[in-house]
């Protein structure tokens, strides 16, 4: 599924499909100006770090549409801020907003006719999703070596097309798998409260025809002690550069788990996730929403009126739980700093340097070492 994030050239619109309604009603919800994509940012229509960073992009196209008069190139640099600006966890919403910067910067900045900087940038946004469709399917069939054929996975939250351009992060690695002839199936934690695992996940493997179940998030631990998860894969909103790793709130409690029950727990994202100037997980911020999420369900309060609530929208599972970064580039391995810094310079160094293509050790020596540094 590829046709959820979609661009209206004729009428410069953008088309979104509206995640907040799934899996009950499939419907569009159309962003005419960067406010617009502003507020379907903030209010999780569109969401998942990769398809944050392309949706981020098309804003930018949308900005410029909106900046009109002589002082147009300050309006779109204020309205590109803006749209960097509007959620403060995953990564890939600056980094779509810097390289279409990058891409205007490129073509002589406010020196450039509007119209001509136009076509730059609807073509550099629509590259980035194309880019991003192919990154997830070279990520997933990586990911796909790391499972074994009879294994159930478990993931949290969605990393799947709808987080995406199209295939998925952990999806694809799923997905890719599935296509590789594997008997798989998945167990998709609820994730509470925005329910992205039984709304979104379920939606797209049921779709998909691949085996799912969705599991209370607090039947984790009895579900791993009974033998019936092989794997954990999820995916990242941020990596720092030391490979903690900031996921959807409650992914750090399923490392923790899968450490106890000596279960592989992979990462999978595609190397735009990772912020190489963040050097750990304590530099990477945490988004709190808000309170209605928790309290609510529809219109249904579940909560007592004037009691306070914490929703934390991510954690950050730091990077000795992690047995691997599965990316576009292959898998990652301890330590991940070189791993890591390898991969973003373009450098293959094999199993001494932490990173390979495939995943070649015996699977009970990473399960029983992961996040000891001694993969």
């Amino acid at each position: 599924m590829d046709d959820h994030i979609r661009f209206d050239h004729q009428n410069l619109e953008l088309h979104l499909l509206d995640q907040r309604f799934l899996p009950e009603r499939e419907s569009d919800f159309v962003c005419r100006t960067a406010d617009d994509v502003i507020s379907a940012l903030q209010t999780m229509v569109v969401r998942g770090a990769p398809a944050i960073g392309v949706t981020a992009a098309w804003g930018c196209v949308l900005a410029l549409k909106d900046a009109q008069g002589p002082d147009w190139a300050a309006r779109l640099e204020l309205g590109m801020e803006r749209i960097a600006s509007a959620r403060p966890t995953a990564v890939n919403l600056r980094w779509g907003v810097e390289r279409m910067r990058n891409k205007w910067k490129s073509f002589g900045g406010a020196n450039i006719d509007q119209s001509a900087l136009l076509t730059a940038f609807t073509h550099e946004a629509q590259t980035m999703q194309d880019e991003d469709v192919a990154i997830c399917k070279t990520l997933g069939r990586h990911g796909a070596t790391c499972i074994d054929d009879g294994d159930c996975v478990l993931t949290h939250c969605n990393a799947g097309a709808l987080a995406t351009a199209g295939y998925g992060t952990a999806l694809g690695v799923i997905r890719a798998a599935a296509e590789a002839g594997k008997k798989i199936s998945v167990i998709a934690d609820e994730t509470r409260p925005f329910l992205q695992g039984a709304r979104l996940t379920a939606w797209e493997l049921a779709r998909d025809g691949i085996p799912v179940t969705v599991a209370c998030d607090n039947a984790c631990a009895l579900l791993m002690s009974k033998g019936m998860v092989q794997r954990v894969v999820v995916g990242a909103d941020r990596i720092a550069a030391n490979g903690d790793t900031a996921n959807k709130i409650g992914t750090f409690g399923v490392a923790l788990l899968a450490r106890h029950f000596h279960i592989p727990f992979y990462v999978a994202a595609p190397l735009s996730t990772i912020d190489p100037v963040t050097p750990d997980g304590g530099g990477i911020p945490i988004e709190q929403r808000p309170d209605r999420e928790v309290t609510h369900v529809g219109e249904t309060r579940l909560c007592p009126k004037d009691v306070p609530v914490y929703n934390f929208a991510f954690d950050v599972t730091p990077a000795e739980y992690i047995s691997g970064i599965i990316t576009e580039k292959g898998v990652l391995y301890p330590p991940y700093s070189l791993s890591i810094w390898a991969a973003l310079n373009d450098l293959n160094t094999g199993r001494s340097g932490g990173i390979t293509n495939a995943a070649t050790e015996d699977e009970d020596d990473v399960a029983a070492s992961a996040g000891s540094q001694k993969l």
